[in-house]
């Protein structure tokens, strides 16, 4: 086990000159001590590999029974010339029709339950993310003046955001609801939730019909996810009275599951179409930035004010077969991580009320140990899923030798104590990790060895429009669509973490090479990308 002092970094940080105080006029430095991701290579727990490789049994019998029966076939047929073949079968017919006529009705009736049985595959027709009008676009100098002049934060509490967000690899071009830049007003009402909904849902699926030219009432499914805000009637209530959809919908409102419920959102569409043929599924992810905006003076709280940002997406999936040639993806896998049974791992994003009986959303100093750990954990059983044979042989040979011998190994090399981790850029050419923060993403990059290309989609995700919650993944698919970097066959891994405490995977593989979209929130600036952040 790693000590105690592992899981530290420092950083000294230069806090500019003093203009007040004894020290006025003096460049003043701090040190910044942060904890760090849980070092993958010292603990990788062998159940969820063995989870991992049960998920890929289960799935994949057929491909090794298939081979097999082919072979012994094979075999058998080899020895027989093509007139010896032809002579066999025809005699066998003649004298034996009825055992003839049952072999073949028990291969047809094989497979039909097979292809009957076996489930469809989950298409991705389009997608489309919200981008909101100019008017409320705000630089962070110009968050802070708003902060500042609602007199509700005291001179700590705004060195403090200043500090947060100088340092979030947040830009100048975010977007915030009027009523926060108002600041005088009450931002977290029904009334100003509701218009925050209506704003970001209606636009993003307006932006999807309009692409995909599907009626709302051809929609069979409908997912929606909101951590914060959960109305009554709900969001989806909302949805379906807005667009007159059918009144036989299966409609889903997925409330308080954090940053990572648009993957679990995705999960639930697709267990839906499995189960009703011939559909579509709209999944909707969002998150309501004023209704959570805090104004109180808990440090912990205010971190959320410094990173969300507005945002929303709406992704059309379909389990039409039709649908194949003209959709952009197929979805592969999905793997769900929940860490909820452990207190730490619960509490570490907790929304309740400071000591002034101010609502907001408590962030855990212990986040970054906490998120760490259920990465690894998704990945860990994600891995025999989607990595090349010589990789995964690697990897558990070096795991089952660690857990056997490695208490009698204390005088061998390094790389036997370790186990070996995966290169995970052999099995995706896209990653999408959720933009959460600068401090995550780097953490991130240096355990999994991603390289700046890798990441570039999420920083300037972050960059460009901050933390937009469940939908960020999706705002740095659409940053790799307007690049047109979306190949056929590449794969893309969509990975998010929240609340609970979860983490999410799910990857899906390009049907056809993804040209540049219509619509797009990155279409006017994209040529400014990638850009360094000031």
């Amino acid at each position: 086990m790693a000590s105690e002092r592992d899981l530290f970094s420092a950083e000294i940080v230069n806090r500019g000159i003093e203009s007040s105080g004894p020290n006025a006029g003096s460049l003043t430095f701090s040190v910044r001590v942060r904890r760090r991701l849980p070092d993958f290579l010292q603990s990788v727990n062998l159940k969820y590999v063995k989870l991992g490789y049960h998920y890929l049994i289960n799935h994949g019998i057929y491909l090794l029974t298939i081979p097999v029966l082919l072979v012994v076939f094979s075999a058998e047929v080899g020895s027989l010339s093509k007139e010896d073949l032809w002579k066999k079968l025809w005699e066998d017919a003649r004298y034996d029709l009825a055992t003839v006529l049952a072999s073949f009705g028990v291969f047809v009736f094989t497979l039909s339950v097979y292809f009957m049985s076996r489930p469809r595959p989950i298409y991705l027709i389009d997608f489309a993310c919200f981008k909101p009008d100019d008017e409320l676009k705000v630089s962070r100098e110009e968050l802070m003046e708003v902060a500042r002049k609602s007199g509700k934060f005291d001179e700590e509490s705004l060195h403090f955001q200043k500090r947060m967000l100088m340092s979030s690899g947040i830009g100048d071009e975010t977007y915030i609801p009027k009523p926060v830049m108002a600041s005088s007003e009450n931002t977290a009402t029904m009334k100003e939730g509701r218009a925050e909904a209506s704003m970001v849902m209606f636009g993003a699926l307006d932006e999807l019909f309009e692409k995909t030219r599907v009626r709302p009432k051809d929609v069979g499914v409908l997912v929606v996810n909101c951590s914060i805000f959960n109305p009554t009637p709900s969001l989806s209530a909302m949805i379906i009275n807005h667009y007159k959809m059918r009144g036989n919908i299966l409609s889903y409102n997925l409330g308080g599951m954090g940053c990572s419920a648009g993957v679990i959102a995705v999960d639930l569409a697709k267990d839906i179409l499995q189960a009703n043929p011939n559909n579509y599924a709209v999944v909707v992810s969002t998150e309501m930035v004023g209704y959570n905006w805090y104004q109180g003076k808990d440090r912990s709280m205010l971190i959320p004010n410094c990173f969300f940002r507005m945002g929303c997406s709406a992704v059309l999936l379909s389990n039409r077969r039709r649908d194949y040639s003209r959709a952009k993806y197929r979805l592969e896998h999905i793997v769900r991580t929940h860490k909820g049974a452990d207190d730490r791992s619960f509490r570490c994003v907790y929304q309740e009320e400071d000591e002034q009986k101010l609502k907001g959303l408590k962030i855990s100093k212990d986040l970054i140990e906490i998120g760490g750990d259920a990465l690894k954990t998704n990945i860990t059983t994600l891995g025999p899923l989607v990595l090349p044979f010589s990789e995964q042989l690697l990897f558990f040979g070096t795991l089952v030798w660690r857990h056997l011998f490695g208490s009698k190994t204390d005088g061998s090399s390094p790389s036997m104590k370790k186990p070996y981790i995966p290169d995970y850029k052999l099995a995706f050419e896209h990653f999408c990790v959720h933009a959460a923060s600068k401090t995550i993403l780097d953490e991130l990059q240096r355990n999994l060895e991603l390289s700046d290309k890798n990441m570039e989609a999420s920083r300037m995700t972050l960059q460009r429009f901050g933390n937009t919650s469940s939908s960020s993944i999706w705002y740095e698919l659409a940053y790799m669509e307007a690049k047109e970097s979306v190949r056929r066959g590449d794969r893309v891994w969509q990975l998010a973490f929240g609340s609970g405490f979860k983490c999410n995977s799910v990857v899906w593989r390009a049907m056809r090479r993804v040209t540049k979209p219509s619509r797009n929130p990155w279409l006017d600036c994209i040529n400014r990308y990638p850009a360094t952040l000031n």
